[in-house]
C-alpha cells in the first residue's frame, strides 16, 4: 500500500468511524454473534467493546498496520481472544468451514472486488453460518441514488476507494447468502452517504 492508505487513511477512518452516533449499529450488528468470528476491515477495533459473551474468538481481517496498532488500547480490554489472522478480504487465510460467525461494518463500500471478498466469506462459514452487516449503500429512494451516482467517483478518489452506490442487499444474495433479517434505512446526516443497510444473512 502507498503512504496514504498505510499512513493517512486508517486515521481519517478511525476518525469517521469512530463517531458515537454509529455505537447503536454496532451494538446491533453484533448482538447475535457466536463461536469463532472472523471480522473483514477490522480496522481500529471499534467493535471490539460490542462483541457478546457468546463470541469464543475473532480473527481479524485488517491489511493497515497502523490501524491494528490504534486498535491496542481497545484490544487490550477485549473479553475474548482476538488476533490479526489475515491481510486480505478477498483472499482469506483459513479452511472451508472454519467459522460460525462472520462481521462486516462499513467494509464492503471500499473492497475493490467485493464479490470475490464475499465469497471468500461464505467459504469460511459452516454451513448455516451467520454473516452479520452493516454497510452504507445504494439508497432506497431513486432521487438519492441519483446523487450517489453523481459522486461516487469523487467518493472513491479522497475516500481511499469507497463506493457510495454498492448494492448491499444485491451482492450478498448474489454470494450465495440468504439474507434472514434487513433494516434499510438513514443514518443522522447526507443522506447519499448514510444509506444504512443492517442486517443478517445464513450460509447455505
Amino acid at each position: 500500500m502507498g503512504i496514504y492508505e498505510d499512513r493517512v487513511l486508517p486515521r481519517l477512518i478511525d476518525l469517521c468511524c469512530g463517531a458515537k452516533q454509529m455505537d447503536p449499529e454496532r451494538q446491533r450488528v453484533c448482538a447475535d454473534l457466536h463461536g469463532r468470528v472472523v471480522e473483514i476491515g477490522f480496522g481500529s477495533g471499534r467493535n471490539v467493546p460490542f462483541y457478546p459473551g457468546s463470541v469464543k474468538s475473532v480473527s481479524a481481517v485488517e491489511p493497515a498496520d497502523l490501524g491494528w496498532r490504534l486498535a491496542a488500547e481497545r484490544l487490550a480490554a477485549a473479553t475474548v481472544p482476538v488476533e490479526r489472522a489475515g491481510l486480505d478480504g478477498q483472499s482469506l487465510p483459513f479452511e472451508d468451514d472454519s467459522f460460525d460467525s462472520a462481521l462486516s461494518t462499513w467494509t464492503l463500500c471500499t473492497i475493490p472486488d467485493v464479490e470475490t471478498a464475499l465469497a471468500e466469506v461464505r467459504r469460511v462459514l459452516v454451513p448455516g453460518g451467520t454473516f452479520h452487516f452493516v454497510e452504507h449503500g445504494l439508497a432506497p429512494d431513486a432521487g438519492v441514488q441519483k446523487w450517489q451516482h453523481r459522486f461516487n467517483s469523487v467518493q472513491r478518489t479522497l475516500a481511499g476507494g469507497c463506493h457510495l452506490n454498492r448494492d448491499i442487499r444485491g451482492l450478498i444474495e448474489a454470494a450465495g447468502f440468504e439474507i434472514r433479517d434487513i433494516d434499510r434505512y438513514y443514518q443522522q446526516g447526507p443522506k447519499p452517504w448514510v444509506a444504512l443497510s443492517l442486517g443478517v444473512a445464513i450460509a447455505a
